[in-house]
C-alpha cells in the first residue's frame, strides 16, 4: 500500500467499473477520494514520492479501463465548491473546483441567467476534465470561454495557474491530454450575464431552435433543444438505458491535410458513389474535418451493429457511441472498436483515432 497523508481513507482492491460510465475496468490497488484541492494534491505528491503508478479519476466518462484493472494508486477528485465575480460589465467569472459535475454547473449557470456553456449541457463528467479535452458540442469548445486553470504540476510538485492561451488547447485536446504531468484543480471561465447564448453556430442546433446561425436565443431555450438532440442520439446518461453505457462519441471525427483531402474524397466518391455529398469542416490552416460518424455508417456499420456475443455493440442511437449492453468486457469493448476502425480504414483509406483515455489497455 501506498504511505498516503494522514487520515486518508484508503481502499483496496476497488473495482473501477463502478467509476466509469462504460461500467467496465477491473481492481484498483489502492483507491482515495479527495474532497477538497489540498487533499487532491497531498495524495498525488504522496504516490508520486512513493515511485508507485497513479491514476487520477474524474467522472470516468472518458475512460477505458483494462479488465486487470490498475495496478498503483487512483485518487479521485471529489471536490466541491464554486464562485462567481463581476468582472466588468456584462462579464462575470465563474471559478470552479475540478469535483464539481459538469453538467449540474451548466445547469446552474442557465439558472443564473448566464451565457457561454449552455451548449454543453449534458456532457458526462467533472469540470477538471474539460480543459484536458478540450470538450465541446453543437458549435462551442471550452477553449472559447476558459480564463484559466490551476493546477498540480508533478514535475516540480509545485501549484500553478495557466492562462488559457498556455494550454495548446485545439481540436479535442491540450497540452494535458495523454500526459500525466499535472492535475487540474480548479478552472475559471468567462461568461455573460445577459441571459442569452453564445451565437447559434451549429446548423443541426440552429435548426431546432427555429433560428438562423448566429442568432442568440435565450440560455434556457438553448439548453433544452441541446439536451433533446443529445437525448436522441443516446449521449444524456441513463442507467436503464444501455445505449448511454458509453464513453460518449469513442472516436474523434478524423483530420486531413489539404495535400491528401482530394485523393481521401475520391475513393470515398469511388466506395460511396458519384452523387455523395460527404460532409467536411474547416479545421485550422491547411486541413479539413471529415465525419467520424457518417464514415463509420458508409463503411458498414449501422447503429446497433454488435460486437463479440452482442456483450457490446454501436449504439443504437449514433454510430459514434461504442456501448456496453450489460454484462461486456473491456476485451469486448476493444474488439469492436478495432472492427471499426480497421474497417474505416480498409474502405477509405482513413484511420480513426479513440477520443477516451485507455488505461492499461491498447487499441
Amino acid at each position: 500500500m501506498t504511505s498516503l497523508p494522514l487520515g486518508a481513507d484508503v481502499r483496496t482492491g476497488v473495482p473501477l467499473r463502478a467509476y466509469t460510465t462504460l461500467r467496465l475496468g477491473g481492481p484498483a490497488t489502492d483507491f482515495v477520494a479527495a474532497t477538497t484541492a489540498a487533499e487532491v494534491v497531498d495524495a498525488v505528491r504522496a504516490v508520486d514520492a512513493a515511485g508507485t503508478p497513479l491514476l487520477v479519476l474524474g467522472g470516468g466518462s472518458n475512460l477505458v479501463v483494462s479488465d486487470s484493472g490498475f495496478a498503483g494508486t487512483v485518487v479521485q477528485v471529489a471536490t466541491r465548491g464554486s464562485k462567481i465575480d463581476c468582472t466588468s460589465p456584462g462579464r462575470v467569472q465563474l471559478t470552479v473546483e475540478a469535483g464539481e459535475d459538469w453538467d449540474t454547473v451548466v445547469a446552474g449557470t442557465v439558472e443564473a441567467g448566464l451565457g457561454g456553456l449552455e451548449c454543453l449541457s449534458g456532457i458526462p463528467g467533472l469540470v477538471g476534465a474539460t480543459p484536458v479535452q478540450n470538450v465541446g458540442a453543437y458549435g462551442v469548445e471550452i477553449s472559447q470561454v476558459l480564463i484559466s486553470v490551476d493546477l498540480l504540476d508533478r514535475t516540480t510538485t509545485e501549484v500553478v495557474t495557466l492562462d488559457v492561451a498556455e494550454l495548446g488547447l485545439d481540436y479535442r485536446t491540450s497540452v494535458l491530454k495523454n500526459t500525466d504531468r499535472a492535475v487540474v484543480l480548479r478552472a475559471r471561465f468567462e461568461l455573460v450575464d445577459d441571459g442569452l447564448s453564445a451565437p447559434v453556430r451549429y446548423t443541426e442546433l440552429a435548426r431546432a431552435l427555429g433560428v438562423r446561425q448566429d442568432e442568440r436565443v435565450p440560455v434556457a431555450d438553448a439548453r433544452a433543444a441541446v439536451l433533446e438532440l443529445r437525448r436522441g442520439k443516446g449521449m444524456v446518461l441513463d442507467p436503464t438505458d444501455h445505449d448511454t453505457w458509453s464513453a460518449g462519441s469513442f472516436f474523434t471525427n478524423p483530420i486531413v491535410r489539404d495535400e491528401d483531402l482530394s485523393a481521401v474524397l475520391d475513393r470515398i466518391v469511388t466506395q460511396v458513389g458519384p452523387d455523395v455529398t460527404i460532409p467536411k469542416y474547416p479545421a485550422g490552416v491547411g486541413a479539413s474535418k471529415l465525419s467520424a460518424a457518417w464514415l463509420i455508417e458508409r463503411a458498414g456499420f449501422s447503429k446497433g451493429h454488435a460486437g463479440p456475443g452482442g456483450r457490446v455493440a454501436l449504439s443504437t442511437k449514433h454510430t459514434l457511441a461504442l456501448t456496453n449492453r450489460g454484462d461486456a468486457t473491456t476485451a469486448d469493448l476493444l474488439s469492436l472498436a478495432a472492427e471499426v476502425r480497421d474497417g474505416v480504414l480498409a474502405t477509405f483509406g482513413v484511420e480513426l483515432h479513440p477520443e477516451p483515455v485507455l488505461v492499461n489497455c491498447t487499441l
